[in-house]
């Protein structure tokens, strides 16, 4: 038997669903059964017990979907209000007074996104521009430097003369991680209990400003 390659495997993979693949075993499971009944009725007998089996899974599937989707929606709820409730009074206590707060902030050009934040922080002097995170990796951070530049050109181009600094946060996140956010200048949140926490940043940091 010939052997695919891992390019041949991936075409094959191609359109595959959850409901092509269990018509497949299933046809292949009647068809070897079959071969071992040999009255109508039993065959009809066991055609009805495959789609019976089918129909309850895929409605176990589509119910699991669904409660997965809730969970996620509630996440997202409570990462939204633990940042609204904490993150301002965190910050505050490093010398940004922020009057307002935006969640998922869209910056849009002739129709077009550019960028969006997961939260802006706004005063009169200073914006701060937070992506969040599940895991936070290098290469996320570097996304975020490059969404940042986009935010500063938006602001440029309405006269919006205010500073921009970023934030970055994470559920998980190596030293190293915090450490190449911080030497790029960014400030590291991380969750702590029932609210969040600004990582200690180390000696010399320096926040850039945009």
């Amino acid at each position: 038997m010939d052997i695919m390659t891992p390019e041949q495997a991936a075409e094959a993979a191609k359109g595959l669903t959850f409901e092509k693949v269990w018509v497949a075993l299933m046809e292949t499971r009647v068809r070897m059964e079959q071969s071992q009944i040999r009255t109508e009725k039993e065959q009809r007998e066991l055609r009805e017990r495959m789609d019976q089996t089918y129909q309850e899974m895929k409605k176990t599937v589509e119910e699991l979907s669904k409660n997965v989707g809730g969970v996620n929606n509630t996440l997202g709820e409570l990462t939204e209000q633990m940042f609204s409730s904490a993150i301002c009074e965190k910050f505050a206590k490093l010398g940004f007074t922020f009057t307002k707060l935006g969640p998922r902030q869209k910056f849009q050009k002739e129709g077009k996104a550019i960028a969006e934040a997961d939260f802006f922080l706004e005063n009169g002097e200073y914006v701060m521009a937070v992506e969040v995170k599940t895991k936070l990796t290098n290469d996320k951070i570097d996304e975020h430097i490059e969404r940042i530049e986009k935010i500063r050109t938006y602001m440029d181009e309405r006269s919006d003369a205010r500073k921009i600094v970023g934030a970055v946060a994470g559920g998980v996140m190596s030293d190293k991680a915090i450490e190449y956010a911080h030497s790029n200048g960014l400030y590291v949140i991380s969750p702590s209990g029932d609210t969040v926490a600004i990582a200690t940043t180390p000696e010399g940091f320096k926040l850039k400003e945009w």
